[in-house]
C-alpha cells in the first residue's frame, strides 16, 4: 500500500468517524429535544368531515335585542345551532335560555364572568367552568357539554381544566365579524366564502345585523349542499385527535 493510498484511507476513516459521531450523538439529541417538547393542547376549530355538515354558533354576553329574530330565522330555515352563554347573561335572561332550548338548540358555557381565562389559575378556571355549567343546567334542565373561551384565548391549563370538567372546548374556523357592525351582506359574504365541510361559524346573539344576514347565509349554504347541526352533533366525542391546525380527526380503532 503506497503512501497516497494510506492518506486516502485515513481521510475516509476520519470522515466515517465524524459521520458516526453526528448520527450517534447529534441526531439523537435533536430527536430527544423534539420528543421532550410538549405538544400544545388545542380546542376544536373545525371537524374533518366529508358530508358537508357544518355548525353555526352564537356567543351570548350582552343583550337580547336581536335574539328573537335569530330564533325566527333558524326556525324558518330548519337550522339547529349552539349558543354559548356567560353566567351573568343567563342570570339576567333565564327566559331566553329556556326559549333557546325549547326551540331545539343547545347551550354551552362561555365562562362565568367572560374573563381572560389564560391568565387565571387552574382553580379559578375550574370554578368559572363548574359554576357556569351548573347555572345553565339549572335553568334549562339540559346537560352542558361544550365550552368556548372568552376572547378565544386559551392555554394548556384552560384546555386541560375544561376536559377534567367534562367539557369539549370549541373554537371556530369561520368568523363572521358581526360584532364589528358589518352590513348583513358583508357578514353573509364572509361566512359563505369561508365555510367548508366541518366548519364551525362564529356569530354573536346581539350583533347589529346578524339576524338580517342569516337568511342570506342559510339560503346560499343550503344551495351548496351544506347541512347545519348543533356543535355537539358535529364533533367527535371519542376516538379522535386534533391536529396542529385545530382540525378534529376521528381515529379508527
Amino acid at each position: 500500500m503506497n503512501r497516497r493510498t494510506k492518506i486516502k484511507l485515513a481521510s475516509l476513516s476520519l470522515i466515517l468517524s465524524a459521520a458516526i459521531v453526528v448520527c450517534v450523538v447529534v441526531f439523537p439529541q435533536s430527536v430527544i429535544a423534539q420528543a421532550g417538547k410538549a405538544k400544545r393542547l388545542l380546542p376544536v376549530y373545525s371537524v374533518d368531515r366529508s358530508d358537508n355538515c357544518i355548525a353555526i354558533s352564537f356567543d351570548c354576553a350582552w343583550g337580547v335585542e336581536h335574539t328573537d329574530e335569530l330564533l325566527k330565522a333558524m326556525n324558518d330555515y330548519g337550522v339547529k345551532c349552539t349558543f354559548f352563554a356567560v353566567s351573568f347573561w343567563v342570570e339576567k335572561y333565564p327566559e331566553y335560555c329556556k326559549k333557546i332550548v325549547e326551540n331545539g338548540h343547545e347551550m354551552g358555557t362561555h365562562s362565568a364572568t367572560h374573563s381572560h381565562m389564560s391568565k387565571l389559575t387552574e382553580a379559578a378556571i375550574t370554578e368559572e367552568l363548574l359554576s357556569s355549567t351548573k347555572l345553565i343546567e339549572s335553568v334549562t334542565g339540559k346537560k352542558v357539554e361544550l365550552f368556548r373561551c372568552p376572547f378565544g384565548e386559551y392555554n394548556d391549563t384552560v384546555i386541560s381544566s375544561a376536559k377534567k370538567a367534562g367539557l369539549h372546548v370549541i373554537q371556530w374556523d369561520v368568523d363572521s365579524l358581526d360584532w364589528k357592525d358589518l352590513t348583513a351582506e358583508q357578514i353573509a359574504t364572509r361566512v359563505i366564502s369561508k365555510t367548508k365541510s366541518g366548519s364551525i361559524i362564529l356569530c354573536h346573539n346581539n350583533g347589529l345585523n346578524t339576524a338580517k344576514a342569516l337568511p342570506l347565509i342559510f339560503e346560499a349554504l343550503k344551495v351548496k349542499g351544506f347541512t347545519f347541526k348543533p356543535i355537539s352533533e358535529l364533533i367527535y366525542k371519542e376516538n379522535y385527535e386534533i391536529n396542529a391546525n385545530g382540525v378534529q380527526h376521528q381515529i379508527n380503532v
